[in-house]
């Protein structure tokens, strides 16, 4: 593998990682890593990196872009030790994707409007899967994804063959029909598919409607917290101890701060 001139940062950073995992004077904690084991930091860095952007905290989501490429630098050196690749065919990789996606801007492809832009697009990532040996339309949906993430884009990929509801009716029909059937379920196994059911058809129905579940959750999560810690404030405020109060109590809080908001 040919070493290639990289920005001092890069080159740096490069350096403290081969340091880390030097057998003989490395970090005994990052020596003994591997892909699986790093897995989870990757994925909460990731994260980390969309909860600064949440926030519109940009200092945040400088520290957290270097955590997050610390991620890829780590499993770049432990594949370069194992001899498939390194950094550098990590960085060609996606510089050669981005061109080949893009044809409209690095090549003599014009496409004169945004729907265009996503045929192309979406012709070039279908060629991609079908070099790959990705035979199936799902094939290549990352098992990693949060749930509701995943069930849309398997949703959107069964779409583009045709196994799509023509409008959101069909996909509210199906809603009902599958919380008849959790209604209707009997033992807990029964009750765990059925549930399973209902949550896809659920983000079925919100794509139906232009609305990703995922972005949708994230909003009510982040209201609920909002308004929870506002409850707890108030009851402060009032010399009560929030959780000693009856429900009808907290019920009431919640009502005020909701009202306040």
């Amino acid at each position: 593998m040919t070493d290639k001139p990289h920005t001092p940062s890069i080159n740096r950073l490069l350096a403290i990682m081969a340091r880390l995992r030097d057998p003989d004077c490395g970090c005994e904690w990052d020596r003994a890593q591997d892909f699986a084991s790093i897995a989870p930091y990757t994925i909460e860095e990731a994260y980390e990196v969309a909860d600064a952007i949440a926030r519109d905290d940009l200092s945040d989501l400088e520290d957290e872009l270097g955590d997050l490429l610390l991620q890829v630098v780590f499993h770049a050196r432990m594949a370069e030790e194992a001899g498939a690749f390194d950094f550098d065919r990590v960085a060609k990789g996606i510089c050669d994707k981005m061109e080949r996606r893009h044809p409209h801007i690095f090549n003599s492809v014009r496409a004169h409007d945004s729907a265009a832009v996503r045929e192309n697009w979406e012709s070039i990532k279908d060629a991609e899967r079908k070099a790959k040996a990705q035979r199936g339309a799902l094939d290549g949906v990352a098992l990693g994804l949060p749930g509701l993430l995943r069930a849309e884009k398997l949703q959107k990929r069964a779409a583009r063959v045709g196994f799509d509801w023509p409008d959101q009716v069909g996909a509210a029909d199906k809603l009902r029909e599958e919380i008849a059937e959790f209604e209707a379920a009997t033992t807990p196994d029964d009750k765990l598919e059925e549930a399973g059911d209902i949550l896809f058809s659920v983000v079925n129905w919100l794509r139906k409607n232009n609305i990703s579940a995922e972005e949708a959750l994230r909003g009510a999560n982040a209201k609920f917290e909002r308004r929870f810690g506002g409850m707890e404030a108030a009851a402060k405020t009032q010399g009560l101890d929030f959780a000693s109060l009856n429900l009808e109590s907290q019920d009431r809080l919640w009502n005020q701060v909701k009202s306040e908001e």
